[in-house]
């Protein structure tokens, strides 16, 4: 229901909602030409009230709120104000608020969205809700069905979903611009250098990518869905040698093709790397990845990106890093796969990365002996000393 005495503002309203949520049947009311509504007015049948500030010359829209707000099992609200009354109408705490003057399509969708969300009475019609750990909401993808949350991280979330047009499941990744993070721009530039970076690719041991959509303050990409789970739950469970071995030839593969497209990965580690139903394993994040021409600058600024345990050496120091630093990360991977451990322990993520600068390589169990040459080359603390390319690890298995 809208409510509101100019019909210019009443339409907006309707074509916002209507332009998203196209079945939604919408009455509207003049305060003016139909009369005030009663006292006893309670919303029945409304899904959401969305309250307008102007109501003739005898009463205004914080009034109106004010009353509607002390109603018990009234329906959600959501009002539009003025500068004049903002204070007023965030002190009466309705369940949105928005600047009449200042409606943008998205922001106005994802509210709304979100409290009918909270009251249990969304309905999706070709749109996807999703959610941050920032706001609880995230930028309504259309064209997809959203089924479940999969993770998050500080930027970005990542969902389960269904491609509406062919039912295909997908993954979809969500980055939300946030401006009062002094990177966004550096996040939101990395999360779309990571699409054209797997984009590029065409290996089967690297994850397909569908689709990327560009919004007002939000990317998202649409991927594979890999649904046997990731490589670390797999160590955990218990790795064969013999399946250890074939994983570290696909990885090995697919991390050719990348450094052959001069691109770092940055981020190997158990968790980036996924299987299918058919136990084929597939390279998934580059999150982290970047053009080596790139790498400079950043580490100048002596960053430092990537999983502790996984950094090689001049990666966990902020140094320059090159495609042998991603085959160090392969080498501790590899040894977790064998062992289910991993080579360096510490307290602290300071600690880890001093062992890995520091410490002796691990030795693998007596009946592992036969890796023990290749986990050398592969974790050796110098870059000089490593195999120096990821098509090495094929041919020395």
């Amino acid at each position: 229901m809208i409510i509101d005495e100019h019909a210019d503002f009443r339409s907006l309203l309707m074509h916002h909602v209507t332009t998203h949520w196209p079945d939604a049947i919408i009455s509207a009311y003049d305060p003016t030409a139909a009369g005030h509504l009663p006292d006893e007015f309670g919303g029945a049948g409304n899904d959401v009230i969305l309250l307008g500030s102007s109501h003739g010359e005898d009463r205004d829209g914080i009034d109106v709120l004010t009353r509607f707000v002390q109603r018990r099992h009234f329906p959600p609200v959501v009002y539009f104000g003025t500068a004049d009354d903002e204070q007023a109408a965030i002190d009466l705490h309705p369940d949105a608020h928005f600047m009449r003057d200042h409606l943008n399509h998205d922001s106005l969708i994802i509210g709304i969205s979100e409290v009918l969300l909270a009251n249990k009475s969304i309905t999706s019609t070709g749109s996807m809700l999703v959610g941050d750990l920032r706001t609880g909401i995230h930028p309504l993808i259309k064209g997809y069905r959203f089924m479940r949350k999969l993770g998050s991280t500080e930027h970005s979330g990542v969902y389960l979903a269904e491609r509406e047009s062919t039912h295909l499941q997908v993954v979809l990744k969500v980055l939300r611009q946030m401006p009062e993070h002094g990177d966004s721009i550096g996040a939101f530039d990395r999360f779309l250098q990571e699409y054209e970076t797997i984009a590029e690719m065409d290996h089967p041991n690297i994850v397909k990518i569908y689709d990327l959509g560009v919004g007002d303050d939000h990317a998202h990409i649409a991927m594979e869905y890999l649904d046997g789970g990731d490589l670390r739950h797999k160590i955990e469970a218990g790795v064969s040698r013999r399946d250890a071995v074939r994983y570290l030839r696909q990885i090995a593969s697919a991390l050719s093709a990348v450094h052959k497209k001069h691109v770092l990965h940055r981020d190997l580690k158990p968790g980036n790397i996924m299987l299918r139903k058919n136990s084929t394993v597939a390279l998934i994040d580059f999150g982290l990845a970047k053009r080596v021409k790139l790498e400079t600058a950043i580490t100048d600024k002596g960053e430092i990106f990537g999983t502790p345990y996984y950094m090689s050496p001049e990666q966990g120091h902020g140094s320059n890093v090159d495609e042998r630093s991603d085959i160090y990360s392969l080498g501790v991977i590899f040894f977790e796969l064998l062992t289910g451990e991993k080579p360096h322990k510490g307290g602290s993520a300071m600690g880890i990365i001093y062992k890995h600068a520091q410490a002796p390589i691990p030795l693998l169990p007596p009946r592992l002996s036969q890796y023990q040459a290749l986990i050398n080359m592969m974790l050796a603390k110098s870059p000089e000393d490593r195999l120096q390319t990821a098509a090495e690890i094929e041919e020395w298995l």
